[in-house]
């Protein structure tokens, strides 16, 4: 996939995923990796500006097998947040879509 097509809709795949249930970094790295091919490098840096943007709030959750794990929540603001961007991308969607159907 084009690296900027996905830049562009990474954070509101991100947003999508924890909406469905809060998730710790790895576990929502797996879950982008559904759609789109990213890695920790892409996620964790995300994840750590969406946080400081107050769209997810943090809290730590004991693990079986190590160190206690992350976990993101989706916020008010994050629900917002999500919501804007799924607007957005629908009418960017359907602009694209009407676009190239004229063009071919």
């Amino acid at each position: 996939m084009n690296s900027q097509f996905k830049k562009g809709v990474l954070e509101l795949i991100v947003l999508l995923s924890v909406n469905k249930k809060d998730m710790y970094g790895y576990e929502l790295v797996s879950e982008v990796s559904k759609v789109v091919n990213v890695n920790e490098g892409t996620i964790y840096p995300l994840l750590k500006r969406l946080t400081n943007e107050h769209y997810f709030e943090t809290y730590l959750e004991e693990s079986k097998e190590g160190p206690p794990r992350k976990y993101y929540r989706l916020t008010a603001l994050g629900r917002q947040q999500k919501q804007t961007l799924l607007k957005e991308w629908n009418e960017f969607h359907e602009c694209i879509n009407a676009f190239i159907k004229e063009s071919v």
